[in-house]
C-alpha cells in the first residue's frame, strides 16, 4: 500500500477536498499508485501567513528546543526508514535497499542540525572606546521558500527542512510532484515530534506557479533550491529583482580524471557502481571519465565488464541493482544523448537502450558506455543524468584540467592517482565546489555541498549550513 498524500499547512494535513489533483505513477510499472493535492491560491496564501505567525515566536525559541525537535525526527527517522525507502521505490524507482540507505543515512542530517544549532555564536568586538560595547549577533532571517528535487526526496527535502529550522526561521516546502511520499513522511514526523503549528508547511502544484508567487511575496526572504540550472538562474533572477537570499544547488558534469599510476581496475570498478546509483540520476554523479593513455585500455575492460553486469529492474525485486529512470520522459532524453553520440562517431559499448520487455514494463534504460566522442559533442558538453557514461583518453595533467575546466559546471569532481604531488596540483586547479580523490567523501551531514559557477551559490551541510539562515546584526551601544 503507498502512503496517502496532503498538504501540510498550519499543523494539518489536508487532503483533496475537491481540489485538482495529479497522479503518482510508479516508474517501474506505468501504474498510477496514488493522487497528489494541488495547492490552490489560497492554501499558498495559508501557508504563508501560518509561517509569518510562527514565525513571529519560533525566532525566539531556545536552542534546545529546536535540538530536541531535531533529534526526536532523526529518530523517527531511522525506526520507519524501511517503511519510508519502500514508498520511494515505489515512486521515484531506486532500489530498496538504496532507497533505505538514502533515509538512514539522511537521519544524521537532522542529528546534526540539532547539535550544530546550539552553536549559532555571536561575538565580541573590543572598542576603541572603553564606554562603547559592540557585539554581532546572528538572527534567523525570517520565512524561507525551499524547493526540492524528485531525484533524492528525503534527502535534498531534510536538508533544507533541518537547516531552516535549526537556524529559527519558518519554511514552506514545495517538494516533487513525482516523488512525494518521502517529503510526506518528513511533514508526519516533525509534527509527531511536537513543531508547532506553521514553522513547517508543505505544498504541491505547478513548479512554476507555486515559485513565482512565494518568491514574489514579501512575507519570503530566502529561498533554497535544488534543480536544473535553467530553473535556478530564473528563480535566481527572481529572488535577485525582491532582494531575496538564494541558496541555489544546480546541475552539473562532474568530470573524473584517472591517472596512470591510480590503482586502475580498482577505481574502475568503483566508478561503475556509483555511475549507476540511482540509474545515474544524481547531480553529484561522475558524468565525464578522462583516462590517461596508458591506463585507458586497462580501464574501459574493467568499467565496461562491471557496468554491463549490472541487474536492472524493479526496485522491489531481489537482486536489483539497478531501477528505472524516475519518470517517461528521461528515455527519450537518454536517446537523444546516444543517436548524438553515433552520428559524432562514438561507439557504444553495451547498454544503448532498454529491451523491449523492460520498454513496455517502465522507463528503463540499460547502463551505456561510449568512447571515441569529441569533447564538443552532446554527452561530454551537457550533463545527461542518466546511465549513459563516456570515456576518453587525455595526455597529461595540465590537458586535462583545462578540459575539465571547460564547461561552466563546477559542482563535484573525481581523482584517482597514486601521487600525491598530482592529487595536490588537480584539486587545487579543479574549478569545482567539491573534489573527491581515490574516494567518493561528499554529502555527509558535518561537510559542506555546494558548487561553483553555473552550479550554484551556497552550500548545504557542514557549519556552512546554517549561513544561508542568519543575518548578521551589529551592535554598538554606549
Amino acid at each position: 500500500m503507498y502512503r496517502k498524500l496532503a498538504l501540510y499547512i498550519n499543523g494539518e494535513f489536508i487532503e483533496s477536498d475537491g481540489r485538482e489533483q495529479t497522479a503518482v505513477v510508479n516508474p517501474a510499472t506505468g501504474e498510477t499508485i496514488g493522487h497528489l493535492p494541488v495547492a490552490t491560491t489560497h492554501d499558498l496564501d495559508a501557508a504563508l501567513a501560518a509561517a509569518q505567525r510562527a514565525f513571529s515566536s519560533w525566532r525566539k525559541s531556545s536552542p534546545l528546543e529546536r535540538a530536541a525537535i531535531l533529534r526526536k525526527v532523526g529518530e523517527l527517522s531511522r525506526s520507519r526508514a524501511r517503511e519510508i525507502g519502500r514508498n520511494i521505490t515505489l515512486d521515484e524507482g531506486k532500489p530498496l535497499d538504496e532507497a533505505i540507505v538514502e533515509v538512514t543515512s539522511c537521519s544524521e542530517h537532522a542529528d546534526w542540525h540539532a547539535e550544530e544549532c546550539r552553536r549559532i555564536y555571536g561575538r565580541v568586538i573590543p572598542a576603541r572606546d572603553p564606554a562603547i560595547h559592540q557585539f554581532v549577533s546572528r538572527e534567523p532571517v525570517g520565512v524561507c521558500a525551499a524547493f526540492s528535487p524528485w531525484n533524492f526526496p528525503y534527502n535534498q527535502a531534510i536538508r533544507k527542512v533541518a537547516a531552516a529550522i535549526g537556524a529559527g526561521c519558518t519554511i514552506i516546502l514545495k517538494g516533487p510532484e513525482e516523488a512525494p511520499s518521502a517529503v510526506m513522511a518528513i511533514a508526519e514526523m516533525f509534527d509527531e515530534a511536537g513543531l508547532p503549528p506553521g514553522v513547517l508547511n508543505v505544498v504541491w502544484g505547478n513548479p512554476a506557479h507555486i515559485s513565482e508567487y512565494l518568491i514574489r511575496s514579501p512575507i519570503v526572504r530566502k529561498i533554497s533550491f535544488t534543480g536544473s540550472v535553467q530553473v535556478g538562474k530564473a528563480l535566481a533572477a527572481l529572488a535577485g529583482a525582491h532582494m531575496k537570499r538564494a541558496t541555489l544547488e544546480l546541475g552539473g558534469h562532474s568530470p573524473v580524471l584517472v591517472f596512470e599510476d591510480a590503482d586502475v581496475e580498482a577505481a574502475a570498478a568503483m566508478l561503475a557502481r556509483f555511475k549507476v546509483r540511482n540509474a545515474g540520476q544524481v547531480c553529484v554523479s561522475p558524468t565525464r571519465f578522462y583516462v590517461q593513455e596508458k591506463a585507458y585500455e586497462r580501464f574501459l575492460a574493467k568499467f565496461t565488464d562491471v557496468m554491463c553486469s549490472v541487474k536492472v529492474g524493479n526496485g522491489l525485486e531481489a537482486g536489483t541493482e539497478m531501477g528505472p529512470l524516475a519518470n517517461a520522459r528521461r528515455v527519450p532524453a537518454m536517446q537523444r544523448f546516444v543517436d548524438d553520440a553515433v552520428a559524432r562517431g562514438g561507439q557504444i559499448l553495451g547498454g544503448g537502450g532498454a529491451s523491449a520487455a523492460q520498454a513496455s514494463q517502465g522507463n528503463f534504460f540499460n547502463p551505456t558506455v561510449v568512447t571515441g566522442l569529441p569533447d564538443d559533442s552532446l554527452l561530454m558538453s551537457e550533463e545527461p543524468f542518466g546511465p549513459i557514461a563516456p570515456v576518453v583518453r587525455f595526455r597529461d595533467a595540465d590537458e586535462v584540467i583545462a578540459r575539465a575546466n571547460s564547461l561552466p559546471f563546477g559542482l563535484s569532481s573525481y581523482v584517482f592517482t597514486g601521487s600525491l604531488k598530482t592529487a595536490h596540483k588537480v584539486s587545487g586547479a579543479l574549478e569545482a565546489g567539491m573534489v573527491n580523490i581515490n574516494h567518493f567523501g561528499s554529502g555527509r551531514a558535518e561537510t559542506p555541498f555546494g558548487g561553483v559557477k553555473d552550479s550554484g551559490i551556497g552550500s548545504e551541510g557542514g557549519t556552512e549550513s546554517f549561513d544561508g539562515y542568519l543575518v548578521t546584526k551589529f551592535v554598538t551601544q554606549i
